[in-house]
């Protein structure tokens, strides 16, 4: 198991009674440390971070029940902190290619996901946009930005960066 060293203290971290995994040092956010090979790169993730996409999740949840149980102020609602935690982990994890791409095709997914709810919401999913196109098909547009973005990482930019750490 890796051991972590807090600057701070010029010791290692067992203040708090906090697991040997687990950074205690107060100038960066705990990071919890996966046990890794001696040869293979690890990557960590902020416990403040994590609790935030955990908390993410159950935002979406909450949002895509409430679309199935009709309940439409509350979906409705839901979409704002979905969408804004989502924006807000796709900033933070800008610095890493794979991250970003991952993140930013995931808000184009809630984008996509909560208009169709609100076009079924306000009834007009079944109405004719333009030609044959209803409008809750729309959603097919960031749907498929999500899957170009996904494209990109993985057919272009992996491949150029093999060997690099921020492509998983």
């Amino acid at each position: 198991m890796q051991k972590l060293f807090s600057s701070k203290h010029n010791s290692f971290a067992t203040m708090n009674n906090a697991p040997a995994n687990v950074s205690v040092e107060t100038e960066e956010p705990p990071s919890v440390l996966l046990e890794t090979a001696p040869h293979e790169q690890s990557y960590s993730i902020p416990l403040r971070y994590r609790k935030m996409e955990n908390l993410h999740i159950v935002f979406w949840l909450i949002k895509d029940i409430s679309w199935c149980l009709l309940w439409k102020p509350l979906g409705i609602v839901m979409i704002f902190p979905t969408l804004i935690i989502s924006i807000i982990i796709s900033w933070r994890t800008r610095q890493y290619v794979s991250e970003l791409c991952h993140n930013l095709a995931i808000t184009v997914w809630i984008s996509a996901n909560s208009y169709w709810m609100i076009t079924e919401f306000l009834g007009f999913d079944e109405e004719t946009a333009f030609g044959t196109v209803d409008y809750k098909h729309l959603a097919v547009i960031p749907f498929s930005i999500g899957v170009l973005i996904l494209a990109y990482y993985y057919l272009y930019f992996k491949p150029k960066h093999k060997g690099q750490a921020e492509t998983m």
